[in-house]
């Protein structure tokens, strides 16, 4: 079966990866793609495609063999997140958001917790949420104001937590938070450590709110928590105080690429629904694709996706390897593929005209859901920042290599 976009990406993976590949396209194909309409009518929880990604052990992919995994590389995890992207956002969202939501845990906890709960979230019986952003803190991590108070052997953790992907069915929660001295009551500061936290939903001090209405991305909810002075034995800090940062961190590095994915996945999917109606569709005479203005918007979408893809793999084998740029590399990518995406699913709803407009045709949910991805782990701005000024970082440091056609020793105000 031929495909309008390149296989040249899946040259690359091993034949046990490969096979993942093969089973979710699979799995697209038969079930989650004619469900996807269906997930997408309400907002809840889409807990048969879970089970489903569970059963076939696409979940399995974000945690370590030991526990029931697969260890899977980056580079297969994005093939398989852009295959999800292309029929269903909640799909490709719960793939994600499993990596998004343990990742702390597989890196930070200690071989007892992580024996006592990876197996089961591995195998879906029980289900985490990343709680990192507050009211006053989205991207800017360092703004955070949750507090979690030493406590003796432990923690005291008061604050809310906002936006939250899968707050309404998770059974544990990895809190980013700043940590300092009981009686230290003022406003938290730019030197409180972060430390990572893990929460049971059962915590007294805990509440979770009903889900938040939203505008796409139906089957994944979101909610808000509020932490009342909870406590939290030390036994389940992640990492040590001070590593709270760099376990979200590596989080979110990943949900970046993972966003990339599903965003470059969703416009796959949009520029294949609108090349089809321009074959099905006659205007003055003759196919709508036939008339060079639509050839032309063709050519640029499958152009611009065809590099994105290329831009996401490169980020994702950066991450692979433990590059010190993975991070920025990312962001790149992030950015890149997601207002792509958004670009895109623009274009093939206006090539549609009004049946691109209708419920029941699936580019208006395609065209809603792609928002969230220029939002969501930082926005298209924010990384526009990080990468401008890791530019100005690199190019003002010594030892950067002077461009050849600029004179040595000669500033470039002197000419």
């Amino acid at each position: 079966m031929t495909r309008l976009f390149s296989e040249r990406f899946l040259h690359a993976l091993e034949p046990d990866e490969r096979a993942f590949v093969d089973t979710t396209r699979r799995l697209v194909r038969e079930t989650i793609g004619p469900n996807a309409d269906a997930v997408g009518q309400e907002d809840v929880f889409a807990d048969s495609t879970f089970r489903l990604l569970v059963e076939h052990r696409i979940i399995g992919t974000a945690f370590p063999r030991r526990h029931g995994g697969s260890d899977a590389r980056q580079r297969l995890r994005i093939r398989l997140v852009e295959e999800l992207g292309r029929v269903c956002s909640a799909a490709a969202s719960l793939v994600t958001g499993a990596d998004l939501s343990c990742r702390a845990i597989v890196a930070g906890a200690s071989d007892a917790v992580a024996d006592q709960l990876l197996p089961s979230l591995c195998n879906g019986s029980l289900q985490a949420a990343f709680a990192l952003t507050e009211p006053g803190a989205g991207s800017d991590v360092r703004n955070l104001a949750t507090v979690a108070v030493r406590d003796g052997e432990g923690y005291r953790v008061s604050g809310r937590k906002k936006f939250i992907t899968r707050a309404n069915v998770a059974d544990w929660y990895v809190v980013i938070a700043r940590c300092r001295d009981a009686g230290d009551l003022g406003a938290s500061r730019a030197d409180d450590p972060f430390v990572a936290l893990l929460i049971p939903r059962d915590a007294p001090g805990l509440s979770v709110s009903e889900p938040t209405a939203k505008l796409g991305w139906f089957g994944v909810p979101i909610a808000e928590l509020r932490f009342d002075n909870v406590r939290v034995d030390a036994t389940w800090r992640l990492g040590q105080e001070g590593e709270g940062f760099a376990l979200a961190q590596d989080a979110l590095v990943r949900a970046r690429l993972g966003h990339a994915s599903m965003a470059l996945g969703r416009a796959m999917g949009a520029l294949e629904i609108a090349a089809t109606y321009c074959c099905d569709r006659n205007v003055f005479g003759k196919e709508l694709g036939a008339h060079q203005g639509v050839q032309w918007i063709l050519a640029d979408a499958l152009t611009q996706i065809e590099a994105g893809r290329a831009l996401v793999d490169a980020a994702a084998q950066c991450y692979d390897r433990g590059d010190a740029d993975a991070a920025v590399q990312a962001s790149m990518a992030k950015m890149y593929a997601t207002d792509l995406g958004m670009k895109v699913c623009t274009d093939a709803l206006q090539l549609t005209g009004g049946r691109g407009y209708l419920k029941a045709f699936p580019l208006e949910r395609f065209f809603r859901d792609a928002k969230l991805n220029q939002i969501g782990e930082g926005s298209s701005e924010v990384h526009r920042t990080v990468i401008g000024r890791d530019v100005m970082r690199r190019m003002g440091e010594e030892g950067m290599e002077r461009h050849p056609c600029l004179p040595e020793g000669m500033s470039t105000t002197d000419f």
